[in-house]
């Protein structure tokens, strides 16, 4: 059974910091592709980065360019999100994903970006 469980996520400040991680089970983790999705209340689910399989190459939405970084270990089946300068519009339930299981998604984790 594919799972996701997304972590890390909370209340933050603008211009402060998050890691969030995504720990898999269900699949062959080490050859897929992984993604983080986000998503706001009446908006479509967004794709904000992807890596392959052996971490290159990674894309990243130009909204967040520069500012977040995905990783993943192979090991512990594990893919992170570290978001840095966060700002208001990060705000979002962010959730990751499995190019080999489109279909599954799990809770997602509540990320608020406010003062």
């Amino acid at each position: 059974q594919v799972q996701f469980v997304e972590s890390g996520g909370g209340l933050v400040q603008p211009g402060g910091s998050l890691r969030l991680s995504c720990t898999t089970s269900g699949f062959t983790f080490s050859s897929t592709t992984m993604s983080w999705y986000r998503q706001t209340p009446g908006k479509e689910r967004e794709l904000v980065a992807t890596i392959a399989p052996y971490s290159r190459p990674t894309l990243y939405a130009d909204s967040v360019k520069g500012r977040f970084t995905i990783s993943r270990d192979n090991v512990r089946k594990v893919v992170y999100l570290q978001m840095s300068s966060l700002k208001p519009e990060d705000t979002a339930v962010y959730y990751c994903h499995s190019a080999s299981s489109p279909t599954n998604w799990g809770q997602g984790t509540q990320v608020t970006v406010s003062t």
